[in-house]
């Protein structure tokens, strides 16, 4: 598989990726793709903690050199710690969109629930293998 897309996430179109962490916790972060299609990332708007996420809704944008993007929620769930560093750092979000550059950690409403969660070869499958 590709480096640029863990097998450990699942993958949603909307350009977000989800690492459980168990006790129902999880990471959610902008992929690789999408990181790249935006150019340098330049300001993260995130929701504060306690906000609640539902799957598929805007919980905050960001903004790059090309383009300002809403993020859409891969999952439910409540935010429980946003990336601090994104702060001063915005562009962690494209030296290390899986490590560093994380968004939020979650604690998931159920992950079952979670249409539209794909693993990251069905995730190189939608996009045609492109940028891998």
């Amino acid at each position: 598989m590709s480096p640029h897309y863990p097998e450990d996430r699942f993958y949603h179109l909307d350009a977000l990726w989800l690492k459980t962490l168990g006790d129902d916790e999880a990471l959610v972060g902008v992929n690789h793709h999408a990181q790249t299609s935006l150019g340098t990332i330049m300001y993260v708007d995130l929701p504060r903690i306690g906000s609640t996420l539902r799957q598929g809704a805007a919980f905050g944008t960001i903004e790059s050199s090309k383009a300002v993007s809403d993020l859409i929620a891969p999952a439910s769930g409540k935010v429980l710690a946003i990336n601090a560093v994104l702060r001063a750092d915005p562009s962690m979000v494209n030296r290390a969109p899986y490590a560093e550059g994380w968004l939020l950690r979650i604690r998931l409403d159920a992950l079952g629930d979670s249409v539209g969660l794909i693993s990251a070869e069905e995730y190189l499958k939608k996009i045609g293998g492109i940028m891998v």
